[in-house]
């Protein structure tokens, strides 16, 4: 199973730096890269708000679930 964390997708959208994001939401860079990265175990919930709050989205644009077998698909891993 893996979760997928789509914050390039979005601050491309949004036109928006990783700096700015990560000075909006009030978290540090090494925690939003971990995040962006994919590497993050959990996130808490009022981080996920503040995100889809200066983001303008859902919790759903920024999370998204594929089964291994799509992940092993896409990367051939």
């Amino acid at each position: 199973m893996a979760i997928i964390v789509n914050i390039d997708v979005m601050l491309a959208k949004r036109k928006m730096s990783v700096t700015e994001l990560s000075e909006k939401v009030g978290i540090t860079m090494a925690n939003l890269s971990i995040l962006k990265n994919g590497k993050a175990r959990a996130i808490r919930f009022s981080t996920l708000e503040k995100l889809c709050e200066v983001l303008d989205c859902q919790p759903g644009d920024l999370l998204e679930y594929r089964s291994d077998k799509e992940v092993e698909e896409k990367t051939g891993k």
